[in-house]
């Protein structure tokens, strides 16, 4: 077993987490998990009606989204894409796993991602939002970075060449 064997893909929404996190999970052989399909339908309703989440919304998803890594933590390991933009978030989603899970942050500039969001149909994010989650973000210490004009076949290489 990989002693890394929960990989969190994190950052801003549109910065290319889903296709990166089911690219990784494919080649790894691990689930694949969407941190979106988590929400409470609460926040995707408040998400939805142009409203940021606060702290205490996302309390709950990540407290899920914490009890599924540890359970994966059983299996062979997962991949959970979610944006865990603050540090006190990435510690609740370490919880009982620290050594287990493995940080990749996806980073980009507000401009480009608000260019892919606004071409992304059909998502409970609206554009609108996406300035306060740049206003949210701590940039992790302990992640892989990659910038997300690299191409995502491209990154999944670079984190299988530095954690396999």
């Amino acid at each position: 077993m990989r002693s890394k064997n929960i990989f969190y893909i994190m950052g801003v929404s549109g910065s290319g987490k889903t296709t990166v996190g089911q690219q990784l999970a494919e080649r790894l052989k691990l689930p694949f998990y969407d941190a979106d399909d988590f929400h409470p339908e609460a926040n995707i309703q408040k998400m939805k009606s142009g409203q940021a989440l606060n702290d205490e919304d996302r309390q709950p998803w990540l407290e899920r989204l914490s009890e599924l890594a540890q359970k994966e933590t059983q299996n062979k390991g997962a991949v959970i894409t979610c944006s865990a933009l603050k540090e006190k978030y990435r510690i609740v989603l370490n919880q009982n796993i620290e050594n287990q899970a493995q940080w990749v942050f996806l980073d980009g500039t507000f401009e480009t991602i608000l260019e892919r969001v606004n071409k992304r149909p059909g998502h409970f994010m609206p554009p609108e939002l996406l300035q306060s989650q740049f206003d949210t973000l701590e940039r992790p210490k302990n992640a892989i970075t990659f910038s997300i004009l690299v191409p995502p076949n491209q990154i999944v290489d670079h984190i299988l060449k530095q954690v396999l």
